[in-house]
């Protein structure tokens, strides 16, 4: 066990018989460096082609093989998908051609999750911000997900027994997704002279956190990055992490009645009414079962830009509908159903935890800290508080997919053995310029530890906002990546 290594210089002797000289081992403490600066060649290529669409975009879909396990090279590969966009443009004379436009710098979008898939690209309101500042964009689906090999249940049973599903699971944390991307990009700019071969990276949430694991171990890489609502807490194991976010998913909960006083006495009739019949009766339209705890998930939406109000009108519609009705409708299960995707994203229920990860097993920290906080109780004598962004060991008996893997899910919770994530000591001597959005009311990614994180990285600029929400780069994504690139382009006297 790693945190029982010897460390460097102690011996330890074997004796077999008596009178026999004994042999004298000197144990080397093992370092996670030697695990993530693992040597990354370019990406096979497998098929690429282009299409002109609406909005005079040129969308290029791409389809690579890479290692499936990049410290076991020939243990075979996996297919990753990703789709790049450029301006469409119809020159007079189209057999004048330019390099410099053919070869534009790239941006790589690294999406939130883990375990959520990339949209296309007329789906993200900053694709052409981006493309009008010069470059062309890569939207990566990151291993597990969209098309990229992705992780269902159906899926990793092709993977054979428990133990090995659980092992695969191992591969498809942030220090695999980067190498992923190292080797893409080795592939894409292969013709690029070598002054052009670096990208740029804009990592949202999730993606953030692997734009950090890109810095600390793949910085040649890179050219530039840009952070929104993702400077991870730099921990080796989740509890810190998780006792910070009920504190704040607490106070939202707060504002959330402040705001909706009348959803006190609604809250309490719909969980009354879930469990009239037995918690877990009444099926969800995804075949999962509705528990007065699943329903406390909706609190997953307080930390967008309109969440508070998206709940409120789950909270009215289910309310009325009991009222009216006597039963919940379709409609209403249907509300309920949408927000918790978890049956869509098993990496995220599986994984979430392990992003925090390091010679740690979290064993369920969510559920575990939840202890700490009996306001989160469906008894408790107050309102009814929703939870947050946790993820819990019965999600795998109340969902009706992630209820296929659940052996596989406690296996992986149980497991200590996680490499870096992070490396603090090239953080500190960082020489890519590094430019992130750091949200106070971040109800996913804690301020304070954020504020930390961008402490310890060395040139990092930071753009800090009380009246922005973690999906920013979304709701208002023109004035909050505009406050980026500002930070890369003025200066401050």
């Amino acid at each position: 066990k790693r945190q029982e290594r010897p460390s460097l210089g102690r011996h330890y002797s074997l004796y077999s018989q008596p009178n026999i000289q004994p042999l004298t081992i000197t144990c080397l403490p093992i370092t996670h460096k030697m695990a993530t600066s693992i040597k990354v060649t370019a990406a096979k290529i497998v098929e690429q082609r282009t299409h002109q669409i609406s909005g005079k975009l040129k969308v290029t879909e791409h389809f690579f093989d890479v290692p499936k396990d990049y410290s076991k090279p020939s243990s075979g590969t996996i297919r990753i998908f990703a789709c790049s966009v450029r301006k469409h443009e119809s020159p007079a004379d189209p057999s004048d051609h330019d390099d410099k436009k053919s070869q534009l710098p790239w941006m790589v979008f690294l999406n939130g999750g883990p375990g959520g898939a990339c949209r296309h690209p007329n789906a993200y309101p900053f694709t052409w911000t981006i493309l009008d500042k010069g470059y062309q964009m890569l939207y990566l689906d990151q291993r597990g997900t969209g098309l990229s090999t992705p992780i269902t249940p159906s899926t990793l049973g092709l993977r054979g027994e428990n133990d090995v599903q659980a092992r695969y699971l191992k591969l498809f944390r942030a220090d695999s997704i980067v190498r992923d991307c190292e080797a893409i990009r080795q592939s894409l700019t292969a013709d690029y002279p070598p002054e052009k071969q670096k990208w740029s990276i804009m990592g949202q949430s999730f993606g953030g956190f692997c734009s950090i694991t890109y810095l600390s171990f793949y910085p040649q890489g890179l050219r530039e990055a840009f952070i929104y609502g993702g400077l991870q807490p730099l921990v080796k194991q989740p509890d810190p992490v998780y006792r910070a976010l009920y504190k704040r998913v607490a106070k939202r909960n707060q504002k959330y009645y402040s705001k909706y006083p009348e959803d006190i006495d609604r809250v309490k009739t719909i969980v009354k009414y879930i469990q009239r019949f037995g918690d877990g009766t009444i099926k969800l339209p995804s075949e999962g079962h509705l528990t007065a705890r699943r329903f406390q998930q909706i609190g997953i939406m307080f930390g967008m830009h309109g969440g508070i109000d998206s709940v409120h009108e789950i909270v009215l519609r289910a309310a009325y509908d009991i009222e009216a009705f006597g039963h919940l409708t379709r409609g209403a299960l249907s509300a309920i159903d949408s927000i918790l995707s978890f049956d869509e994203a098993p990496i995220y229920a599986i994984l979430h935890e392990q992003i925090y990860c390091e010679g740690k097993a979290p064993n369920w920290s969510a559920e575990r800290m939840r202890n700490e906080f009996p306001e989160f109780e469906i008894t408790s004598d107050g309102p009814i508080y929703f939870t947050g962004e946790m993820v819990f060991s019965w999600m795998f008996e109340d969902y009706s997919e992630l209820r296929k893997i659940q052996d596989v899910a406690n296996r992986v919770a149980a497991d200590a053995d996680w490499p870096a994530l992070f490396d603090e000591e090239q953080l500190s001597k960082n020489e890519v310029p590094v430019y992130a959005a750091v949200y106070q009311e971040d109800m996913y990614v804690d301020y304070d530890y954020s504020r930390e994180t961008a402490e310890k990285i060395k040139g990092c600029k930071t753009f800090t906002t009380n009246v922005m929400y973690h999906n920013a780069i979304r709701s208002k994504a023109d004035e909050v990546i505009r406050q980026l690139f500002d930070l890369r382009d003025d200066v401050i006297d």
